[in-house]
């Protein structure tokens, strides 16, 4: 599933060029924090019992507390998915001001 978002969104970063993947700092700083939290909280869940993943709808690679790799990469490709939408949204529509303009 994570493969339909990068075709439905990176393409916005070849063909509108909205050089989101250029701005690597911001998007770390902006990814980061809430990927963290969610991170840990899986950790927790998977730890207790509360959270599990299907072997059988996963690759079988693991990150340290076992997560899965897929479980680590949603966490990165939607958000970077969504920042390159609203980018392409503002470049469409260049009068949307969202804060960050200079």
């Amino acid at each position: 599933m994570l493969a339909f978002t990068v075709v439905g969104s990176f393409w916005l970063e070849l063909f509108l060029k909205v050089a989101v993947l250029k701005r690597v700092k911001r998007v770390v700083l902006t990814i980061s924090p809430v990927a963290v939290i969610f991170l840990v909280w899986d950790l927790y869940a998977i730890h207790v019992g509360h959270w599990h993943f299907d072997t059988k709808q996963i690759l079988g690679i693991y990150l340290p507390g076992r997560i899965p790799i897929e479980e680590f990469l949603f966490f990165v490709i939607v958000p970077l998915a969504a920042i390159m939408t609203i980018e392409a949204v503002r470049k469409v529509n260049s009068h949307w001001a969202v804060g960050d303009e200079r």
